[in-house]
């Protein structure tokens, strides 16, 4: 039975410290009253059956109200119950047979800190700990058609010089991609792209200790490029174009960032209407990690990407990077990639060498909405914008140094 529980607000205890709360020592009474008072807003979906029934009235035992939204094709109830109304619901819960255990899960998950889960990235023998600082992601098109940078480096000894000065300038990770997936770009042939990327790669590890990721959505790309020093594997497809990638990848014990997109590039942007936006991209990323734990990747190597750009409309962009904070219930890190989109120039009426500011504002919103990894072209100014917001989202808990 596939259940999805998802948090409206982020009005939880964690939260509320430094609003609420100030100094180390918070009150035991204090805080049992912040328990009562801050109410959370969930949505529940799921197929129908008897546990809508004992939802209504576990909600209605823990001092909640609950509101039925649909009932075809899948049931959807809105919950309004205390934080302390969540965990009696929770205890109830665990000990009724005839609650699915995927739903009694997905109820518990949202009463245990979740960062744990999604603030750590491990692949290749490494971890980066994504929750403790933003991790940059540096763009690095080896291509003659890319919409921002076609042809700049296209060559191997560019290619070279413009990741090494994006390592400089603070970036974590550098993504090289051989085939541009921008709206209407003509496919590359996989000998192409393998001529294109491979050779940029082997250099490149030598010279870096930083891990280097491939965007690319061929197996055959994907595993001669971990041959060649890369470790991650940046899909855009989410696992769905080649049936071969996720073995691949489970092979070489690579990261994974699986990607929300719709249709291949060419036709993606043929199609951009949803009956519901958020919640058909986080079952579509849900659908990728079942695909990617199936092949034997645990979860802790994959890292999920909304696809800003890919197959949805301008408002729908604006829609998901408002909404962001609603993929933590994918329980992976989030990966944004906003830098010089078409939906950025589309706001601000500018080309895309012109869309530094309208990038940096979407990383400081992506920072503050709980995106961890930002995939950009300009490192340097996009390090201080994600720095400086976190350090601003940070300050809340008494967290940030």
């Amino acid at each position: 039975m596939n259940f999805s529980v998802r948090e409206l607000s982020p009005a939880t205890l964690r939260a509320s410290d430094g609003c609420i709360f100030s100094g180390s020592e918070i009150p035991a009474e204090l805080r049992e009253f912040a328990a009562q008072a801050l109410t959370r807003l969930l949505l529940v979906e799921g197929p129908a059956g008897e546990w809508e029934g004992l939802l209504r009235a576990g909600v209605s035992a823990a001092g909640g109200r609950a509101c039925f939204l649909a009932t075809a094709p899948r049931v959807r109830i809105l919950l309004a119950l205390s934080e302390i109304g969540l965990g009696w619901l929770d205890a109830d819960f665990s000990g009724q047979a005839a609650v699915p255990s995927p739903l009694s899960a997905e109820l518990h998950r949202l009463l245990v800190d979740d960062t744990t889960s999604s603030g750590h990235w491990s692949f290749s023998g490494r971890t980066m700990a994504v929750s403790a600082r933003p991790c940059i992601m540096g763009v690095l098109n080896v291509t003659p058609d890319s919409f921002s940078d076609g042809n700049r480096f296209f060559d191997l000894d560019r290619a070279l010089d413009h990741a090494l000065e994006m390592v400089a300038e603070g970036a974590d990770i550098i993504d090289i991609g051989g085939e541009s997936t921008r709206p209407d770009a003509a496919p590359v042939a996989e000998d192409e792209e393998l001529r294109r990327v491979v050779p940029v790669v082997a250099k490149l590890a030598e010279q870096v200790t930083v891990p280097l990721s491939i965007d690319t959505y061929k197996a055959a790309v994907a595993r001669e490029s971990l041959q060649a020093g890369a470790s991650i594997i940046n899909d855009i497809s989410g696992l769905t174009f080649d049936p071969e990638m996720a073995a691949v990848v489970a092979a070489g014990n690579a990261g994974l960032v699986v990607m929300h997109t719709r249709g291949r590039p060419p036709e993606m942007q043929y199609n951009t209407v949803y009956d519901d936006l958020i919640s058909e991209v986080i079952e579509a990323l849900k659908t990728s990690l079942q695909c990617a734990c199936s092949a034997g990747i645990p979860a802790e190597r994959i890292v999920v990407d909304p696809g800003l750009g890919f197959g949805k409309s301008l408002e729908g962009n604006l829609a998901i990077l408002n909404r962001l904070d609603e993929f933590a219930c994918l329980g992976r890190p989030v990966l944004i990639g906003t830098s010089r989109k078409s939906f950025v120039g589309a706001v601000l009426k500018r080309n895309s060498s012109d869309r530094l500011f309208g990038t940096a504002a979407t990383v400081a919103l992506g920072v503050a909405k709980g995106a961890t990894i930002f995939r950009v072209h300009d490192v340097k100014a996009m390090r201080d914008v994600a720095d400086m917001a976190f350090a601003v989202t940070q300050s809340r808990t008494g967290e940030w140094r």
